[in-house]
């Protein structure tokens, strides 16, 4: 069953920030879609499995943003 989870990132101003992060998410085993936005500071995630929250805020990390977590 897959998972859709919006997650609050600091530090994406662009597209380019939104591309950075699209990469590195997107490498995750189990990941069937990414969404960032740069505006609203949000990366959508969905995989199947789920994926834990350590693994997106690794690969944000990796991307050079930081995941402060699961967005209201």
């Amino acid at each position: 069953m897959s998972s859709t989870v919006t997650y609050t990132v600091a530090g994406m101003s662009c597209g380019h920030c939104e591309k950075a992060i699209n990469g590195e998410v997107s490498a995750l085993p189990g990941v069937t879609a990414v969404s960032s936005d740069a505006k609203a500071g949000t990366v959508t995630v969905t995989a199947e499995p789920a994926l834990s929250d350590e693994q997106i805020a690794a690969a944000v990390d990796e991307a050079g943003y930081e995941l402060i977590g699961r967005a209201a």
